[in-house]
């Protein structure tokens, strides 16, 4: 991870999934759009059945992956998403799955 410079154009936002988002390859799903659209961060399952993501990259991608995860992958059934943007001095190269 870098540091990122005080100009810098990234938004970091913390997001929050709900629904019938586990065991749908939900994860997996997330990782290959975040990946089209060139984020960086990290996608994990929680314990309660959430499924939790930081998303850092220009606004106009993290808006269109928060779109993305209103729907998710064919199998998931998302309820809600909610999100809040996260300051940070990382910066991530890419997107993975933790």
């Amino acid at each position: 991870m870098k540091h990122l410079p005080d100009s810098h154009q990234l938004e970091t936002l913390s997001v929050f999934v709900e629904g019938k988002v586990q065991g749908v390859g939900f994860r997996a799903a997330t990782v290959r759009q975040a990946h089209l659209f060139k984020l960086g961060g990290w996608v994990r399952n929680l314990p309660d059945g959430r499924v939790e993501a930081l998303l850092q990259g220009p606004h106009a991608a993290v808006d269109q992956m928060l779109s993305w995860l209103l729907q998710g992958p064919p199998a998931a059934r998302v309820t809600h998403v909610s999100h809040q943007e996260t300051r940070t001095e990382r910066h991530y190269d890419r997107f993975e799955q933790v």
